[in-house]
């Protein structure tokens, strides 16, 4: 049986409209279609993991205006337990204003509203949910000290801590020290490190400096290459599986979410970043963030349908 996961972290609604270009300042352009789609890391993560059959709670804040509740539906609907999101009185629910190209650059702006005020004591009182043993997963688009305090909370507990430093920032020592899995970008690590992440041996590099900051593990995630596993062994690169790309938003929150949810279920860790890559390509195939999002039964078609194959 797969061990609870907890989720700490925003949930947006991602206002999205499709240009022939981004706007230059003081530009007005025509659009086209516009889509309202629930989105923030946080939500995005914790929906992943649930479509892939964890038992996931999220720790979050949202108002009380009109986004609130379909954002609480579409958690209810994936599975998600948001009996620990709280509804702010006094900050609106978190927005992404988001502005796609014809040429598939985007441009965006995000009023964090609600997100911006979860506090230790939001975690405090979600007490009850860190029950046994379990993993919780962790990004920035929360105050870092809220997160800091979830991860230690966590740790006294037992739980294997992963964080997904994104958006990047720089990362305090102590959260560091608290953090079992580490999971960034190329970006995000570039920023963390200082160094260049242009080839398999500079990104092996990057991770290891990384390792030796604080986190014993540290999984690169490099888009189309693939994922770099970095642990006190060396470095292992596991190939990214190969699928006609749609649409790369929240590839890398199912690739996180998948990779939670096989150690929550016991895997070993070439396993769960083997469901990482698996998970994080079906993102791609399909337009959104969430609607994305693949389930349980899809990851496993898939890869049953690649056993044996070079991206195995």
């Amino acid at each position: 049986m797969s061990a609870p996961m907890v989720v700490v972290g925003s949930l947006n609604m991602d206002l999205v409209a499709r240009a022939p270009h981004i706007p230059q300042p003081g530009e007005t352009i025509i659009g086209r279609d516009f889509h309202v789609l629930p989105g923030g890391k946080g939500a995005n993560q914790a929906v992943a993991a649930a479509r892939l059959g964890g038992r996931v709670a999220l720790i979050g804040r949202v108002g009380e205006d009109a986004f609130a509740t379909p954002l609480l539906a579409n958690l209810a609907a994936a599975g998600v337990d948001h009996t620990y999101v709280t509804r702010d009185r006094e900050a609106a629910t978190g927005v992404a204003l988001i502005v796609v190209s014809d040429s598939g650059q985007n441009s965006i702006v995000v009023a964090s509203g609600a997100n911006g005020r979860l506090t230790a004591a939001d975690v405090a009182t979600a007490v009850a949910a860190f029950t046994g043993r379990g993993v919780l997963l962790l990004q920035l688009e929360t105050p870092i000290e809220t997160v800091t305090h979830a991860a230690r909370l966590a740790r006294v507990r037992g739980w294997t801590v992963i964080l997904n430093p994104a958006p990047a920032q720089p990362l305090p020592a102590e959260l560091l020290a608290l953090v079992d899995v580490l999971v960034p970008n190329e970006t995000e690590t570039a920023l963390l490190t200082g160094l260049p992440v242009g080839d398999l041996a500079e990104a092996a590099a990057a991770a290891q400096a990384l390792r030796q900051s604080g986190a014993p593990t540290v999984i690169l995630t490099l888009g189309e290459r693939g994922a770099l596993l970095a642990t006190e062994d060396g470095a292992q690169i596991y190939p990214a599986f190969e699928v006609q790309v749609v649409d790369t938003t929240a590839a890398g929150d199912a690739f996180v979410a998948g990779f939670a949810v096989a150690l929550a279920e016991g895997g070993f860790l070439p396993q769960a970043v083997r469901w990482g890559n698996a998970a994080g390509a079906l993102a791609t195939t399909k337009l959104g963030a969430q609607p994305s999002l693949p389930t349980r039964r899809e990851l496993e078609e898939f890869l049953a349908g690649r056993l044996g194959t070079k991206d195995h």
